[in-house]
């Protein structure tokens, strides 16, 4: 079955579980109606099916590659980029000044996620551009957001993000990567970085890096970096690509997918870079990109977990064996239809999740009200580890689906699981994720949680009438979510907290989803949601309670054996 692109699903969670229609009834984005927003979903679905799906496989049996210096992109790709590019689809969210939209992020997060189910090598080089372009606008002064951004926007220059270093992984305070003072108010940049997806292609006129350095008087750790904008071509008095910048990509990793997406080696020798924000206030800048790329990323899982639950959904229809009855397929054996319903399941609420996330940054941004940007920051490490995490695990499934031919790369299905793996770990680890939901995001004392369980309970109150079992049921988890928080909260050592922080990340996932999956039933009360939210909630939520067990059982057992009984 060739891929198709949600765009029903993303119009009903839109009008009615998430509600959308608080972040259009703003002055800001008045004009994402109902009307612009179907437009928009259905143009850009139409792409991903059109375009994008059938780039899949080739990225995948045809890697980019290295010659002679010069980088080659997958087949296609290049037309890929073209496409998405002509469509705007770039500049989405991006400032209409400059040649964006200035639509809500909660549209650039649905369309990123169709991208990511069509072709998620393809679809991680306009990730990248996006979190650029808002970090420019954000930071970069007016001569850099003049030059850089519309280009950016147009998709005529494409964006990067150079972090992390061969010493200097997660913790980015390590790096060594220097900038030196040009004395005409640029800078050298010298010094390697790894990792860095898309750090060149055949399709762009220019790759412009933000890069990450420290100037010579920087201190010691993150405090000490600066951010610098450092293009590949270097802009002539016309704001052309002229000159070569001096830097390079000295080699492409070897990857377990995601061939598709060049992950470069890059060397920098003395290029010439422009400073992105103050001095030393590097991270700050660079924060910016990577909580829009970690939104992002949590699509990226939920994208290629739709993908691989469509292909595993059609051969189930298809194939036959055993005496199962219906159509003789697969699909009807009951484990398969365990599979099938918990990957759909799955996938709605993972994706709930990265939509409610999206409305509360759209609603900071609107109305500028302190609360919203609370939930915002509280819900983004939780939709970029659980969208990772429910997508690595319906990829998986999905291939088990597939049984034998699941494990032979001709049908495809490995791929999914492959090119979706790398979700958690990039742009912060999902470990990294959890340690910063039960440490930054508990500053406040576990206000902004407790205030959206709050929510949960009220809704779930209302919703007794209708579904008294399946509302009692996430009343009861978000209460125990609550006593949980609590104890975090109450623990002075932080290592107590960061022991139990991944089952508490995934068990607030969990009491999300049963949220959201309720909401759907209201809205579909005799219909497949509320089928489809009976068997999350009675299967899938009170995987809660053993998680919260897990989270509030401190840090002591872990480090019950020495290293050197472990390896006995």
């Amino acid at each position: 079955m060739p891929y198709r692109a949600p765009v029903p699903e993303y119009e009903f969670l839109l009008r009615h579980v998430v509600g959308f229609d608080r972040v259009a009834a703003t002055d800001r984005f008045a004009e994402a109606s109902e009307d612009t927003v179907s437009a928009i979903l259905t143009e850009a679905g139409k792409m991903c099916e059109e375009v994008m799906a059938p780039l899949q496989r080739n990225g995948d049996l045809h890697p980019a590659r290295l010659e002679n210096g010069v980088l080659r992109t997958s087949p296609g790709f290049a037309e890929g980029w073209k496409a998405i590019a002509e469509g705007g689809w770039i500049g989405i969210s991006a400032p209409e000044e400059h040649g964006g939209m200035g639509l809500p992020v909660t549209l650039l997060t649905a369309v990123n996620e169709m991208m990511s189910g069509a072709c998620l090598s393809l679809e991680l080089a306009p990730l990248m551009s996006m979190g650029q372009i808002e970090a420019l606008e954000a930071h970069a002064s007016e001569a850099l957001k003049e030059l850089y951004l519309p280009k950016l926007i147009s998709g005529e220059w494409s964006g990067t993000m150079n972090l992390t270093e061969p010493q200097a992984g997660s913790d980015v305070g390590a790096l060594s990567s220097k900038a030196v003072p040009n004395g005409d108010g640029t800078y050298a940049i010298s010094g390697q970085k790894i990792f860095i997806s898309w750090g060149d292609n055949d399709f762009s006129e220019n790759v412009c890096h933000l890069v990450l350095a420290r100037l010579p008087d920087g201190v010691a750790g993150t405090k000490g970096i600066s951010l610098f904008l450092v293009p590949k071509y270097i802009p002539d008095e016309t704001g052309k690509p002229g000159v070569a910048n001096s830097l390079k990509v000295v080699s492409l990793e070897h990857k377990m997918g995601l061939h598709g997406s060049p992950t470069c080696v890059m060397q920098y020798d003395g290029a010439r870079g422009w400073l992105v924000g103050a001095e030393h206030g590097g991270m700050a800048a660079m924060f910016t990109m990577m909580n829009n790329a970690r939104l992002g990323v949590g699509g990226q899982g939920v994208g290629a977990g739709e993908g691989a639950y469509q292909h595993a959904l059609a051969y189930a229809g298809e194939r036959k064996q055993g005496r199962t009855g219906g159509t003789g397929t697969i699909g009807e054996h009951a484990d398969v239809r365990r599979m099938l319903m918990t990957m759909k399941a799955e996938l709605f609420a993972s994706r709930a999740i990265l939509m409610a996330c999206a409305g509360a940054i759209d609603m900071a941004t609107a109305t500028g009200e302190a609360e919203w940007g609370a939930r915002a920051a509280l819900l983004t490490p939780i939709a970029k580890a659980w969208g990772t995490e429910s997508g690595i695990h319906v990829a998986e499934t999905a291939q088990q689906v597939f049984g034998g031919m699941g494990f032979i790369e001709e049908s495809g299905a490995a791929q999914y699981y492959r090119d979706v793996r790398v979700t958690a770990i990039y742009e912060g680890t999902n470990g990294i994720q959890a340690m910063d939901l039960v440490a930054r995001k508990m500053m406040d004392g576990g206000e902004a949680a407790n205030r959206l369980l709050d929510e949960i309970e009220a809704h779930a109150e209302q919703a007794r009438g209708d579904f008294p079992e399946l509302a009692g049921a996430v009343w009861e988890a978000a209460e125990e979510l609550r006593e949980a928080t609590d104890w975090l909260n109450a623990q002075k050592d932080m290592n107590d907290r960061f022991a139990g922080a991944v089952p508490y990340l995934k068990a607030f996932a969990r009491v999300l989803g049963g949220h959201y999956h309720l909401a759907a039933a209201l809205a579909d009360k005799e219909g497949a949601r509320a089928k489809l939210a009976a068997f999350y909630i009675s299967r899938l939520l009170p995987e809660h309670a053993g998680l919260l067990a897990h989270a509030r059982a401190g840090a002591a057992d872990l480090y019950a054996l020495s290293l050197e009984e472990l390896a006995a």
